[in-house]
Formats: C-alpha cells, sequence, structure tokens
C-alpha cells in the first residue's frame, strides 16, 4: 500500500491539538478496529464437505479460536479439534511453543472419501490430522511435477479432446493441430482495442491468452470481441511513480460521446477451418454479453443478450453454433432502463426453461419461457422485489432467490431467501426472523447457513434445511464485552420523504453517555445511489466510522433516500431518471428537520453533510442548493459532471436521446446532465473538498472543476489532493481530516499542533 501523505490545502488550519470539547480519545476506543477484540466474530463462514452434510468452520470465543465441525443430518456440533492438545503435539514435532488461544491452522483441507481426516500447513510443514482419534502424522507435500498431467502454457487454450491449441499473437489467433510446431493464422483483422486476445490494449511480442470460450466437446470455439479503438482515452499521473511521474491512460467512454464499445461475435471450425461472423446487430451501439448455457450437455445453442443504448430495449438471442444462425428468443421493453444489476436469466435444460427476470408489473419478477420465447408463466408476482437467484435445480424444477418488500411490517431493505417451483408454487420462506439474511449453501443444496442481523440486533447464525426448518443454533455473536466498556447499538430511525408520504429507512448514531437535555450538531451520511444507498442493514461495529465520529459530540444519520434503492420496486428506483443532480436533496434535508422535530438535542443550526463518491456530490450539492440550511460539508471523490464521468452511469439513470437515424446523417446520441459546478456562486458554509490524483473511476477533473467554479464565485473553500490514491480513498489520514474539519466548523474548536495523529495521542496522556 502505497503512502498517503498531504498534498495540498487551501485556506485549511495547517496546526493541530487534542481540543477541549471534543474526545478524539473516545472517538478511537469506539472506532472498528479497537472494537473488534472486544467483539471479533460476527458470522459463521461454512467450509462444506465434500458429502454436502458436514462442514466445518472456525469461530472466535472467550477460550481463543475454535474450530468446529457440524453434521446437519445429525444436527450436531464438535470441536474438530482441543487446541492445547494438538498445539502440544505440534510443539514436540517442531519445537515451537503455540498460543492456544490464537491456535490457527494454514490450509485446512479435508480428505476425500469418509472425511475422516484433514491436512494444513504449520510453520511451512504439511501435517494431516485424524479428528476422531487425534492422530496426528507428517506429509510429503503433494509432488505437483508427478501427477500425470500434461502441463499447458498459460498462453494457450485447448480444445476439449486436445487435439487444438488456440493462442493469440499481436492481437490475431493462431491454431495449433495435434503435435504440429506450426502455427495457422486464423484472422487478420485483430489489433489495439479491436483484438481477440485478452490483453486487448497492450501490445506484446509474446504469444498472449485468446479471448475464446471452446462450446462443450465439440471442436468449436467462439469469440465475443469488442471495438474499443475510437473510444477516447483519459489520464492521470501517478506522481508517486519510480523513478519518475508516470501517465496512466485508460479507455474512457462518456455519456452522449459518439464512440463508445461496440462488439462482434465470431464462431471458428479449426477442423475445417470455417471462420464465421455471426450477424448479432439490431440497435445502434448495442451492448451484447453473453449468457451462461450448459455448453458441455448442449452445444449447439449459444446465448447472448443485446441492449440498446437507450437501456430500455433488450433481447435474448439463440445462435445455432453449427451454422452460426441468430433466433430472437425474448424482446422486451422497460421503461426507462433495465436495472441490469438485478437483472438475471438462467438457460435451462437445454432451453426448454428460461428464467428471465423482469420488472414488468413494477416489481421485479421471474417468468418461464420455453426455447421459443413462449411464456409459460409468471413465476413469482406480488408486491415485492424477486431478485438474485442463489441455488438452481433444473431437474426438481426449482430455485432459491432474494427476495426484498415481502414480509409485511418488516424494513423493505432486508435481504430474504425463498424456494419456488418454476410453475410459480411452493414459496417458501426458508430464513424467517427481522432482520438482513445472508445464506450459504451446502453443496447439494439440501441445508444453508442463515446469518442474520440488524444494525441494532447482533448476528445468530442458524443451520436450516430447504424448508426452512431451524435444525440447529450454531453461534449468536455476543456483545456482552462491548457494553461493559461503553458501547450501544445504533438506533433504526424511519422518516418521510419529502413527499410526506413515502416512508424512508436509516440509522442514527448518538455520543455515548450523552445528555439528551442538550443540543448537539447534526451530520449526514450520504450516499444517494441510484445503484445503491450504502446505508448499513447488518450488524456492524461502526460502520463507514460514523459511530466513533459520533463519539466526537455529534448525532450522525445515515438514510436512503428516493431512487437510491434497488430493492424497492421501480416507482421508488426510478424516481432520479432524468434528474441526477437534484433527485435525493430535498428527502434528505426533509428527514433532517423530522428528526430535529422527533429529538430535541438536534441542533438545525449546526448541520453538517459529508459522503465520498457518489456521497461527496451530493454532499457538495446540498451545501450549495440550501446554503441557508447546511453550515459545513466535506466531499471526497465526487462526480460533481457527471457528462465526464462512466457513460453507463449517466446514460441509465440520467437518460440519453438518440436523434437521426437517416442513411447520410446517421445516430446521434445526446446527454447533457446539470452540474454542481453550476451552483458554485451559492456557496456560504464551509466546503472541503478531496480527491485522490489517481482516481480512473471519478476522474480528478471533476474535483479540479468544481475548485475553479468555486474561484471563478470568488468563494472560500479547502481542498485536499492525496498522491498516490484512487477512487478508495479511506485511509485513517482521510477518517481524521474528516473528523477534524467538522470538529473545527460545527463545533468551533479550533486544532493546533503539527502531528496530525497527535489529537489522539495527547488525548490519551
Amino acid at each position: 500500500m502505497k503512502r498517503i501523505v498531504l498534498a495540498f490545502v487551501l485556506f485549511f488550519p495547517a496546526l493541530w491539538v487534542c481540543a477541549q470539547g471534543a474526545d478524539f480519545r473516545k472517538c478511537e476506543k469506539f472506532s472498528e478496529e479497537n472494537l473488534r477484540r472486544y467483539c471479533p466474530a460476527l458470522g459463521v463462514y461454512p467450509m462444506w464437505l465434500p458429502d454436502g452434510i458436514r462442514f466445518w468452520y472456525s469461530y472466535m470465543t472467550e477460550e481463543g479460536l475454535r474450530y468446529y465441525i457440524v453434521d446437519a443430518a445429525k444436527r450436531s456440533k464438535e470441536e474438530l479439534f482441543e487446541p492445547g492438545v494438538l498445539a502440544g503435539q505440534l510443539t514436540e514435532r517442531l519445537g515451537v511453543a503455540f498460543d492456544e488461544r490464537d491456535f490457527r491452522l494454514g490450509n485446512l483441507t479435508f480428505d476425500e472419501g469418509e472425511g475422516d481426516s484433514f491436512t494444513f500447513m504449520k510453520e511451512g510443514e504439511l501435517f494431516r490430522y485424524y479428528w476422531k482419534s487425534g492422530r496426528l502424522e507428517s506429509c510429503a507435500e503433494p509432488d505437483e511435477e508427478g501427477d500425470g498431467r500434461v502441463q499447458r502454457p498459460m498462453w494457450q487454450s485447448w480444445s476439449a479432446d486436445g487435439v487444438y491449441k488456440v493462442y493469440a499473437w499481436k492481437h490475431n489467433l493462431y491454431l495449433l493441430r495435434g503435435e504440429d510446431t506450426t502455427a495457422v493464422q486464423l484472422t487478420t483483422d485483430g489489433e489495439r482495442s479491436w483484438s481477440y486476445s485478452v490483453l486487448r490494449d497492450k501490445d506484446s511480442e509474446r504469444q498472449a491468452a485468446p479471448a475464446i470460450e471452446w462450446i462443450g466437446d465439440r471442436n468449436v470455439f467462439y469469440c465475443l470481441r469488442q471495438d474499443r479503438r475510437q473510444v477516447e482515452e483519459c489520464w492521470v499521473i501517478d506522481h508517486l511513480a519510480e523513478p519518475r511521474p508516470r501517465l496512466r491512460t485508460y479507455k474512457f467512454p462518456m455519456p452522449g460521446e459518439e464512440a463508445v464499445f461496440t462488439y462482434d461475435l465470431h464462431l471458428f471450425y479449426p477442423e475445417t477451418g470455417k471462420h464465421v461472423v455471426v450477424d448479432i446487430d439490431k440497435y445502434p451501439d448495442q451492448e451484447v454479453k453473453i449468457v451462461a448455457s450448459d455448453l458441455e450437455r448442449y452445444p449447439d445453442d449459444l446465448y447472448f443478450v443485446r441492449k440498446s443504448r437507450t437501456c430500455d430495449e433488450m433481447d435474448l438471442c439463440r445462435v445455432d453454433t453449427r451454422t452460426g444462425e441468430v433466433y430472437e428468443v425474448i424482446s422486451e421493453v422497460s421503461k426507462p432502463y433495465f436495472t441490469e444489476q438485478l437483472f438475471d436469466c438462467r438457460i435451462l435444460n437445454g432451453g426448454e426453461d428460461i428464467l428471465w427476470w423482469s420488472e414488468r408489473t413494477g416489481w421485479g419478477h421471474y417468468y418461464l419461457y420455453d426455447r421459443e420465447g413462449r411464456l409459460k408463466g409468471a413465476v413469482t408476482s406480488g408486491d415485492f422485489v424477486a431478485c438474485r437467484m442463489s441455488r438452481v435445480d433444473a431437474e426438481e424444477r426449482c430455485f432459491v432467490f432474494e427476495g426484498y418488500g415481502r414480509e409485511k411490517g418488516v424494513n423493505p431493505n432486508y435481504r430474504f431467501y425463498y424456494r419456488v417451483n418454476f410453475d410459480g408454487s411452493g414459496l417458501r420462506l426458508l430464513t424467517p426472523g427481522n432482520g438482513y439474511h445472508t445464506a450459504e449453501f451446502s453443496r447439494g443444496g439440501d441445508y444453508l447457513i442463515d446469518t442474520y442481523s440488524r444494525v441494532d440486533c447482533a448476528p445468530v447464525s442458524v443451520l436450516r434445511d430447504l424448508k426452512g426448518k431451524e435444525l440447529l443454533v450454531l453461534e449468536r455473536t455476543d456483545v456482552s464485552r462491548l457494553e461493559a466498556i461503553g458501547w450501544h447499538a445504533p438506533q433504526r430511525v424511519v422518516v418521510k420523504a419529502a413527499d410526506g408520504v413515502t416512508d424512508l429507512y436509516g440509522v442514527m448514531y448518538t455520543p455515548f453517555g450523552m445528555d439528551s437535555t442538550q443540543r448537539y450538531p447534526v451530520i449526514a451520511y450520504v450516499y444517494p445511489g441510484p445503484q445503491e444507498d450504502q446505508v448499513p442493514q447488518a450488524f456492524a461495529l461502526d460502520d463507514n466510522c460514523n459511530q466513533s465520529l459520533a463519539q466526537l459530540g455529534f448525532v450522525v444519520v445515515h438514510v436512503g433516500f428516493r431512487g437510491g434503492c434497488m430493492f424497492r420496486g421501480r416507482h421508488f428506483y426510478n424516481f432520479g431518471y432524468g434528474n441526477l443532480r437534484d433527485y435525493p436533496l430535498a428527502d434528505c434535508k426533509a428527514m433532517i428537520e423530522q428528526l430535529a422535530d422527533r429529538y430535541g438535542f438536534i441542533d438545525l443550526d449546526r448541520v453538517g453533510i459529508y459522503g465520498h463518491s457518489g456521497g461527496g456530490f451530493m454532499a457538495a450539492t446540498s451545501l450549495l442548493t440550501y446554503p441557508e440550511f447546511y453550515k459545513v460539508a466535506v466531499a471526497a471523490s465526487g462526480n460533481y459532471d457527471n457528462n465526464i464521468y462512466t457513460k453507463w452511469w449517466g446514460e441509465m439513470y440520467h437518460g440519453v436521446k438518440m436523434k437521426g437515424g437517416g442513411d447520410e446523417e446517421g445516430y446521434v446520441f445526446e446527454s447533457d446532465i446539470p452540474t454542481t459546478m453550476e451552483l458554485a456562486a451559492r456557496l456560504r458554509g464551509k466546503l472541503l473538498l478531496i480527491t485522490g490524483d489517481v482516481d480512473i473511476n471519478v476522474h480528478p477533473a471533476n474535483t479540479f472543476r468544481l475548485a475553479h467554479a468555486l474561484i471563478e464565485a470568488g468563494k472560500r473553500f479547502d481542498m485536499l489532493v492525496i498522491p498516490g490514491a484512487d477512487h478508495g480513498i479511506e485511509s485513517p489520514y482521510y477518517y481524521q481530516v474528516v473528523r477534524s474539519y467538522f470538529v473545527e466548523h460545527l463545533l468551533g474548536e479550533r486544532l493546533e499542533g503539527a502531528d496530525f495523529y497527535g489529537i489522539v495521542d495527547s488525548c490519551l496522556k
């Protein structure tokens, strides 16, 4: 990891020491790094044995790290070994003493068969342990060279029978047959950024792995090639590169630009030398993705989806791999766009069953089609969102999926798991309990480990069968040691959106031991989506450091706004379409005002806001939109101008218009998104802008352009550039900057002293 240092600060205090009011010691005490000492285990992470019935896991208890083995059929759980005994055996063999409380085994792997033994690494040596008898033995490491397998060069792709080998050189494909040493060139049109190689944008004098996939056991392969040649580039300078600064270049299409990624699909037949360019074109500038299917059993058909650049039309197509002929199976229009993060499609039983996800009713649900695209019926339905299939059983004709909003009286952002048959019958909740659920399934799919929690409810891990029946409680996270040092869980809150009707859900953090008769500044941590709102639903020790921030003397709130959550239906999720700048702002202000009316300890005269990425954009935009309401904002790595952010983001969530279409003028795509820069003259409060200088996600130009607009408007603001930092700028230094800025400008406490980390050190003395 590169060292992160301060680059430059404008109008930013240069000296720091501990303030009298803000308790940095308390802030550090209740940080996640410190709290993990008191609560190191937050769930069960199973490793299933080959039989699909047993699994093992490790878990930190008050006595130290323990390993357990569970038999789901017998509903039994027992320790895999007694740490003191095994540690003693290893000490005799290795001459090294081990701490029983932190006794760990590396690369623990159960043997095939009965599973009565496992191997592990300790002090660089390999051991086998028979866990039922307690016998330990040394064993030699496996001879990787002597396993009888033919070593295949990483840059070659072999057919199933090993007869044909394909590789790429200078972006074209070459074929070797059998033991031949002279290759046949298959393509001649490959070039940089339109390559048959996995290197795509790089030239190389060496052979490279080809970007191909073999089709089952047939000596046929395909290549979906992406044309990136005309897409314009972005650049950042790595100032910390040695021995001299280095220019980093990458392809980056922006909203409304003429040149975007396009695709062509090829089929190759090595036995005959035939090469077919498949006709996949329909929409201008369409996106194309291969859909997974069982090519091993059904090699005759290859499936792909193509989506229009306007993001509202999509087709499922089938390619006859014997001829290259294309058949359009399903075609759907979804206004204003397809929710691609939730979209799923499964090709089952050779295409006789196709599961297709759609929001055609306003709610995400699954539909069953046949091979010819005839609708057999809806599989799921109702006022909830079905998404993300976890397990599909084509023979039993059922699948498990994640669902949101079906359980009445429960936060609609909580995830549950359900099982349903292909014909829509037998819908069953597998993970009951008012909380956010995570499921880990056995290899055969007959069992699952359900871990559920809330921000105010510690995790519980339960073994269940595929009917949702509880078989065994595995672990309950113990927070008693946290509570003993003064920690308590944050508070869940529900408020109304600015429309006065829609419920919004979130979390409120307050100082531990606060005086409710006093008034505290309030800080909103924000992320507007649209793809997610980042509001914590499951238990966390210090989510985004908001709990530790509150200990400095703030009320910190994090709420999800309209337009920022995919799991509440299209009406909620599409709220911000066509207004990618302003949609969450009124909801955030209304949320803070409602909480201030509800809780007398919130001071509406001292309101701050901060966030990163989309949250940075929202923080700065909120300060400029409501300058009389917000007093302080910290905006990090924000996409303040979505016209220079990535194409898919702006065109999907704000919209792109297609004009023209004649033979002479062709199609023209246009997108014009309002920017934060247009509001620069409205600045009245304190604003800190932060960016990394090698951010290739949200380019630093976003921050520099906002800074330029503020300068042109004659505004005073602060700015920090972090050398060597990409989009993920979070670090201890970053969080200290955020905390100190709010302490100075919301609490009014000047921090002095040269050592930044000395704030905490001086408080600890």
